[in-house]
């Protein structure tokens, strides 16, 4: 793959546009705008929050782990149960396995390698399905490389939060835009790091998690956490 292949190849499926199901979660930003803790000068901190105490410390190893192992089923299923049980929110866990299915889904429709294996895994109960296994699975098999493939993964991350906080209406697309820049050497930070073990992959940020657990009351919910 050349590297403007590579490139448009990471445009178009890292592109918020793309059919992966991530505009049905909000991953705890509609419970916490509807107690009124984030408010819109709080949107950039609360996005690089999430993006380095969740995305960077979890999601990122094991989209790396999960990249590695695309072509080994067995690893990617034994990767996807470490998913489930270090995912200790209910209303996370199911976000993830939904977007996961949602975004397998696409893939294997579109032929990419090794969506149907794992599609099939999942299918019959060996894997569940969760988003960042899938991430690093099919962005192997489309041919891009362990850092072009973290790239998609952050900025898919990045502008899902970013469309919730616009439809949501607590931004708007200029503010999106300027937390999304902001971001930008964090990310380009994380992106570049090494570490892959499992043992350090931790996730912690309780004031999301809560509000995703305390989404199921609201009396009127646009989003699905």
């Amino acid at each position: 793959m050349s590297e403007i292949e590579r490139l448009l190849t990471a445009l178009q499926f890292g592109d918020g546009q793309f059919p992966a199901g991530a505009f049905a979660f909000s991953w705890g930003l509609e419970s916490l705008i509807a107690d009124g803790a984030v408010a819109r000068a709080d949107f950039p901190a609360f996005l690089l929050a999430q993006l380095a105490y969740r995305w960077a410390s979890f999601d990122r190893i094991v989209v790396i782990r999960a990249h590695e192992a695309a072509r080994d089923i067995g690893q990617l299923c034994e990767l996807d149960d470490f998913v489930d049980a270090a995912t200790t929110v209910d209303a996370g866990r199911l976000g993830s396995k939904r977007a996961g299915r949602a975004l397998l889904s696409t893939h294997h429709r579109l032929g990419i390698s090794g969506a149907a294996a794992l599609g099939q895994a999942v299918t019959t109960g060996r894997a569940a399905g969760h988003l960042a296994v899938v991430q690093g699975c099919v962005l192997a098999g489309l041919g891009l490389d362990r850092m072009t493939a973290l790239t998609v993964s952050a900025y898919s991350t990045a502008s899902a939060l970013s469309t919730a906080a616009i439809r949501l209406g607590l931004i708007g697309h200029l503010d999106a835009q300027r937390a999304l820049l902001a971001a930008h050497p964090y990310l380009s930070g994380a992106i570049k790091r090494d570490d892959a073990d499992l043992d350090g992959a931790s996730s912690f940020v309780p004031t999301a998690d809560i509000a995703m657990m305390r989404h199921a009351i609201q009396t009127q919910r646009l989003f699905s956490n």
